[in-house]
């Protein structure tokens, strides 16, 4: 399938809060439950019709939340048009913590970025 345009997504958030299972349902359609830690950033994409001529595929990449990937997590920020700010709205200090996500963000990402806030986890809260 061919396309119009490429557009980079970059999923950030602290650590589980289902920035991955989000790629996998979005890239795949499906859900996996239980998920191992992500290490460094992994990688997804999927092709979306946007008239009956005219696609676009969207470069969705999952960043590690561990504090220790930071460092590499930081240089995916760059060409990216769209960022999921991504937290659980099962643990407040998820929520807490996107003051830091954001700040960190606008220090390295392109200005004109689009940002976009998730609250994830629905399904478990009490």
């Amino acid at each position: 399938m061919s396309y119009a345009y490429v557009f980079k997504f970059i999923v950030v958030g602290d650590s589980s809060v289902g920035k991955s299972c989000l790629l996998l349902q979005f890239t795949d359609n499906r859900f996996k439950p239980g998920h191992d830690l992500t290490i460094g950033v992994e990688f997804g994409s999927r092709t979306v019709a946007i008239d009956k001529s005219n696609n676009i595929k969207l470069q969705i990449w999952d960043t590690a939340g561990q504090e220790s990937f930071r460092s590499i997590t930081r240089s995916y920020y760059r060409g990216a048009i769209c960022a999921l700010l991504v937290y659980d709205i099962t643990r407040r200090n998820t929520f807490q913590n996107l003051v830091r996500w954001l700040e960190e963000m606008l220090e390295h990402a392109y200005n004109r970025m689009t940002i976009v806030l998730v609250g994830n986890k629905k399904d478990l809260e009490g």
